[in-house]
């Protein structure tokens, strides 16, 4: 199965201030949310970039839905129990419990709970580097996280920016666009059934 990035979104927030308070402000007001994103992922080995899009879902605490349209189709589902990883093309699914691993994860920082027991948060200070844009910086602290640190960058109180750094060198960038936040969402957005025939691994 293909190795592909969970994301989720900032949102738009009722005060414009630093990273920090406007996450604060987001975690507290923000229930649901929608949006899309164009994602660049840069190796540590020079290689040419991968280029991806798609939209995204979430629901606080811990459900959201992550689809990749392009150039390929990918999709992963948590109902905020368990996690499924579909690839259409390998009609393959890859299902396990979120588990304690989920809360120094990226998707934790922003549809999960427990901020300050997960990450260390840092507002970075601006530079002309960052065209306008003010970022907060988190860390985790679990030594078992899926990354080593992450930014999240804001113009206006909206989320436009995201930069994830793995543990091996890999640099994950996200651009946000069209994003709406409280919608009702259906009960079925959270929900995934394997397709007849998939090859399903895992718990």
């Amino acid at each position: 199965m293909r190795k592909f990035f969970l994301f989720i979104s900032l949102f738009p927030i009722a005060a414009f201030a630093g990273g920090i308070d406007q996450l604060h402000r987001f975690l507290a007001s923000t229930t649901t949310a929608t949006g899309a994103f164009e994602q660049v992922v840069l190796s540590a080995s020079g290689k040419k970039p991968k280029k991806s899009s798609g939209v995204f879902a979430m629901q606080r605490p811990g459900k959201f839905r992550w689809t990749y349209e392009k150039p390929y189709r990918q999709l992963l589902v948590s109902d905020g129990v368990k996690m499924w990883s579909f690839d259409p093309e390998l009609n393959q699914v890859a299902v396990s419990k979120l588990g304690a691993a989920f809360g120094g994860s990226p998707a934790a920082l922003l549809a999960g709970r427990d901020l300050e027991q997960n990450f260390e948060l840092t507002d970075l200070p601006p530079s002309t580097a960052t065209n306008g844009i003010d970022y907060v910086e988190a860390k985790p602290k679990s030594a078992d996280a899926s990354f080593e640190r992450m930014s999240l960058g804001f113009v206006d109180g909206v989320p436009v920016k995201m930069e994830v750094h793995d543990k091996f060198g890999q640099i994950t960038q996200i651009a946000f666009s069209r994003f709406d936040v409280n919608r009702s969402l259906t009960g079925t957005t959270f929900q995934f059934v394997p397709p007849k025939g998939a090859d399903v691994v895992g718990d």
